[in-house]
């Protein structure tokens, strides 16, 4: 029980570091929050921020989610006191308490976590998304596909329990999104409300 704690302090408070917010401020860069799609990470820091300053978010963002994963696996052999862990950090990084608990979506910590809790399935997904960013050149499809395929990569390693518990952290993310867009937003984007709005140009009320 005690490595349960453990694993759910640390991993929240390395979680809650806010690594984009602190190198943004020694760059003197505007507040993430004012600029881009106002989120405090990797990926809306690249557009204020010096490559070498942006690829220091983009790790620092990384070994949240390795750190706290690691540090389960010290204190306990239970992998689900692991994917505690990882949840921690993710949770850490979206609603950190260093922060005013408004933090980022917790991608980049989730993806080092997984490096860790599942290292083949996640090399191979990573071999994919390099190999789909060569031939088409278009990173952010690439990321997705193998976001995508690494659960069921895991299912086939690892197990069906790890990969639900995946999708449990992978839920995470789903939040920090369906929070920063609004719900509406979301809805809208679905092909259901897409067949709905189809639907209503083609009724003819003189029918």
């Amino acid at each position: 029980m005690s490595g349960l704690f453990i694993s759910l302090f640390v991993g929240y408070l390395l979680g809650s570091i806010p690594i984009a917010d602190t190198v943004a401020r020694r760059a003197g860069a505007p507040n993430l929050r004012e600029v881009g799609d106002r989120n405090p990470g990797f990926w809306n820091s690249r557009s204020v921020l010096t490559r070498n300053q942006a690829l220091a978010v983009f790790v620092g963002d990384l070994l949240k989610g390795s750190v706290a994963v690691v540090v389960a696996q010290e204190v306990s052999d239970d992998w689900r006191v692991w994917f505690v862990g990882a949840a921690a950090a993710m949770i850490g990084h979206a609603w950190p308490v260093f922060a005013r608990f408004s933090g980022g979506r917790s991608v980049l910590t989730w993806v080092g976590a997984a490096l860790v809790l599942s290292p083949l399935p996640a090399a191979f997904c990573l071999l994919l998304v390099l190999m789909f960013w060569a031939a088409t050149r278009e990173f952010s499809h690439a990321v997705r596909i193998g976001v995508v395929v690494y659960p069921f990569a895991q299912w086939y390693a690892d197990g069906v329990w790890q990969a639900a518990a995946t999708g449990a952290l992978m839920s995470i993310i789903g939040v920090r999104f369906v929070m920063a867009w609004g719900w509406d937003s979301v809805l809208a984007a679905t092909p259901l409300s897409r067949w709905r709005h189809d639907s209503a140009d083609h009724d003819d009320p003189r029918e």
